[in-house]
């Protein structure tokens, strides 16, 4: 559904976007994930038409982006990080002149307004100024826009940003409702949990480069590049660490206070054939005693520090 070959765009000297190769199936929802700076938007801005490529080549729907905009433009839906709005209009009425815009008319453009307002539960904010909305019923009011002339794609430039808890949960759960509907989606966000539970697939993107692309259980195990573990034991940690740091396998060994508790955090080697019970028994041979011995829950947020340097374009 959207795909792009050798992708760049260049500011100048500043190159924000470098041979960008990306493939999005149809029905997918994507969580593009990068550090300010990395081209997330600047390329969200080409798919949706509204920037020009330097070079390279985007598609969506199979249309090329630049040569055939007119085609591509009535089956998506760009929903920006901040939306421009008509504020001295009530929610009803700018929604009834976005679907005009569209070319809805007569019962079909009543219809649609109705329909989105349902699906967004702005229903009861259909009479109120746009003006006056909160951040969170923005967002969902522009979310309602992009969907009057019901696009295939969206794309959707960090829309929980600056959301409180309770907003981000409701355009969470309304950007489910449109995947179970079919609707294929692009979003990038900064909140990497959420993006975890909404999303089937993720990309990662630095300095304008793709570092991956794939299934989130995929980047989960690419960033286990060791396993961690956390030891605590009763007493004399710093010996207990010296007589780990022998142990061959283990490539790092530290001892760790947190909230005034000790602990000893070991990283085995990827490809180390160490058996992991060994640990607990050669601490235990020696008069050590274990109080807890837990691995590391590798998420996504610990994945994208992992594999990210934080280095932009």
């Amino acid at each position: 559904m959207i795909e792009t070959t050798n992708l760049t765009r260049k500011y100048g000297d500043l190159v924000a976007l470098d041979n960008l190769n990306l493939k999005i199936e149809e029905g997918e929802c994507y969580g593009f994930i990068g550090p300010n700076g990395a081209g997330k938007t600047t390329t969200i801005k080409i798919l949706s038409t509204l920037l020009k490529p330097s070079w390279g080549e985007a598609r969506v729907d199979g249309k090329v982006v630049g040569y055939q905009n007119s085609e591509i433009r009535p089956i998506i839906g760009y929903v920006p990080d901040f939306m421009g709005s008509y504020d001295d209009m009530i929610v009803s009425e700018y929604l009834d002149f976005f679907a005009t815009c569209y070319g809805l008319s007569g019962s079909q453009r009543h219809r649609a307004v109705g329909d989105v307002l349902e699906l967004t539960e702005l229903n009861y904010k259909a009479k109120s100024q746009v003006a006056g909305l909160s951040r969170g019923m923005s967002q969902r009011l522009s979310i309602a826009r992009v969907l009057l002339h019901d696009p295939k794609v969206l794309l959707l430039d960090e829309p929980a940003s600056g959301l409180d808890p309770r907003a981000r949960i409701e355009i969470r759960e309304l950007l489910k409702e449109l995947h179970r509907m079919g609707k294929t989606i692009l979003i990038s966000s900064h909140i990497l949990h959420e993006l975890a539970e909404l999303c089937t697939s993720v990309g990662i993107i630095e300095q304008g480069k793709l570092l991956f692309s794939g299934k989130v259980d995929d980047v989960l195990k690419k960033a286990k590049v060791g396993q961690v573990i956390h030891i605590e034991v009763t007493e004399k940690s710093e010996e207990a660490a010296s007589l780990l740091r022998e142990v061959d396998g283990i490539s790092i060994v530290d001892v760790v206070t947190e909230n005034g508790q000790e602990r000893i955090d070991i990283t085995i080697n990827a490809n180390s054939s160490l058996d992991r019970s060994e640990i607990p028994n050669r601490l235990i041979a020696r008069g050590f005693r274990i109080t807890s011995m837990q691995g590391e829950q590798i998420n996504l947020e610990t994945a994208f520090m992992r594999l990210t340097k934080g280095l932009v374009g």
